[in-house]
């Protein structure tokens, strides 16, 4: 577990910080659109700089139907759902909803996989659950005048979960670069459809500033946050792998406060440190056990 450590502070960063940029992505160009440009670009980086490091492209076909099934369930789905919620209600709380998807994985993977949490991951769930829980609580407000987006938020979760399960069900062999690459592209296949049957009015040049945008998400939270995300999914078991991103909304809830000026008081506060707690009490094992 403690080579997944670096690996989850890096996910923490990149991927808390994207939520709030979700709603300058989209003010000039669709969610499909968006979301259409993030896969590609990202997945054909990621190739580029697997191919460039010599290794091997190629997916044994017996492999494809889990990485097609994983793509469906937790890219596309995940990548419409949240980027919605964040439009709908405030990022931070979008984010939230979207990261209830460690209880998800958990009820899966004991479900599907027989893998049963010990009493220490079921007191990290509870800890980072009851983090989760105070933020919802206190944003019950924006649920209420937004239940698409609460929706949106709560699928967006278990469309994450059940691809997770997938993949540490039928584990696909080979690099963390180039399975995330190929499934970043697969994804990418009904969503560039979408965004040529949803798209509305003429095609024209969007704002260098949205531009700026959508390039960093592409590149840094799509293309580096993936694959920090599919590289923990194979080193961590499926209910511990859905707990390493707790934190994420912690900091989608700061980088909220800062860009759009959403609230962050003591409830916020509060709700941080059990997420920290439970993260920490998952993935840090005690000294005797690691004798």
């Amino acid at each position: 577990m403690r080579k997944a450590i670096p690996l989850v502070l890096v996910l923490t960063l990149v991927w808390g910080t994207m939520w709030p940029l979700f709603a300058i992505a989209v003010r000039e160009v669709s969610v499909w659109t968006f979301r259409a440009v993030c896969l590609v670009g990202s997945g054909l980086a990621l190739l580029a700089i697997a191919r460039a490091r010599g290794e091997s492209l190629r997916i044994a076909r017996a492999h494809w139907g889990t990485l097609v099934a994983a793509s469906l369930t937790y890219l596309v789905v995940w990548n419409i759902t949240s980027t919605y919620a964040a439009i709908l209600i405030p990022s931070g709380q979008a984010a939230i909803l979207g990261f209830t998807m460690p209880l998800w994985a958990a009820l899966m993977a004991w479900a599907f996989m027989g893998q049963r949490p010990t009493g220490r991951v079921l007191l990290a769930l509870a800890i980072g659950g009851l983090g989760v829980a105070l933020l919802i609580v206190n944003g019950i407000d924006a649920y209420a005048k937004a239940p698409l987006g609460f929706s949106m938020g709560l699928l967006a979760g278990l469309g994450w979960a059940a691809g997770t399960v997938i993949l540490k069900r039928r584990p696909v062999p080979g690099s963390p670069l180039v399975l995330t690459g190929w499934q970043l592209l697969v994804a990418a296949m009904p969503l560039t459809i979408g965004a040529f049957a949803f798209a509305e009015g003429p095609w024209f040049m969007p704002s260098t500033t949205t531009l700026v945008v959508i390039a960093y998400i592409t590149l840094v939270p799509m293309a580096v946050g993936n694959a920090a995300w599919f590289a923990i999914v194979g080193l961590l078991p499926g209910n511990v792998a859905g707990l390493s991103s707790v934190m994420v909304p912690v900091v989608a809830m700061v980088s909220g406060a800062i860009i759009h000026q959403e609230p962050l008081g003591p409830v916020q506060w509060a709700s941080m440190v059990c997420c920290a707690a439970g993260l920490a009490l998952a993935l840090i094992k005690p000294a005797e056990a690691r004798r």
